[in-house]
């Protein structure tokens, strides 16, 4: 119940954050310094509770740049493809067929 209430918010809050490229970069230095500081929500001083948070901060923002840097590649590429294709299309409406006989 409580994953519910506190996990999934936060989770898509923070994955909006980091998909808006306007606070993209303030939110993965936050997370840096969250993760160096030892200001924590459960302190490191806690053998496992203390790692657990850490690690959990720390795969959501690896997992989340990840998803950006491939959904950036696969745009990069479907840019590539149609550009290819519209020269290929340009190519191909130059070009003059000088074997061409006229049927009459």
């Amino acid at each position: 119940m409580a994953k519910r209430m506190f996990g999934k918010p936060v989770m898509n809050w923070y994955r909006q954050l980091l998909r808006n490229s306007k606070y993209r970069w303030v939110v993965l230095l936050g997370t840096l310094v969250y993760l160096v500081s030892p200001i924590d929500i459960a302190p490191d001083m806690f053998p496992v509770l203390g790692w657990i948070d850490d690690g959990l901060v720390a795969t959501i923002a690896i997992t989340e740049i990840t998803q950006i840097l491939l959904d950036r590649k696969r745009n990069l590429r479907q840019v590539a493809e149609s550009t290819t294709m519209t020269a290929a299309v340009n190519k191909n409406e130059s070009v003059i067929d000088v074997d061409a006989v006229a049927v009459m």
